[in-house]
């Protein structure tokens, strides 16, 4: 994996500008901030983005990968300004859980997401080294 920085270009904190990969290739839906039994058990935004990466790990180990393999991250937010209240929060369970690994990322406010009491939803893709 060969993360992606323009010459002459700032480096940006928290992602990278761009990934390239090659291997198997693990894709992961939108998980949201539910439980494993599907049961949301907060509706404080950092609480459901914490839920949420642990459910992508989740996914990526069933796939055979780990979160040193994602090379994009997308995440879906209700509330453009509750997302941005929440970075130090949420920066904090996304070491936690994925590490210092900074994939390709972005955010992008959503009119609203299938599950009701969902605030956030993030999809994955990973790549793993053949």
């Amino acid at each position: 994996m060969e993360f992606l920085q323009p010459e002459g270009w700032p480096r940006p904190r928290g992602y990278s500008n761009g990934v390239a990969a090659s291997g198997r290739m693990v894709f992961v839906s939108g998980m949201v901030g539910w439980d494993r039994e599907g049961v949301f058990r907060t509706d404080d935004f950092a609480g459901q983005v914490r839920q949420a990466l642990e459910n992508v790990v989740a996914v990526l180990r069933a796939g055979g990968a780990g979160p040193e393999h994602i090379v994009r991250m997308t995440r879906y937010v209700l509330d453009k300004k509750e997302y941005v209240a929440a970075y130090p929060a949420i920066g904090a369970a996304y070491r936690d859980i994925i590490g210092r690994h900074y994939p390709a990322m972005s955010a992008v406010q959503v009119a609203g997401l299938v599950e009701d009491r969902a605030r956030v939803e993030i999809e994955v893709t990973a790549v793993v080294p053949a």
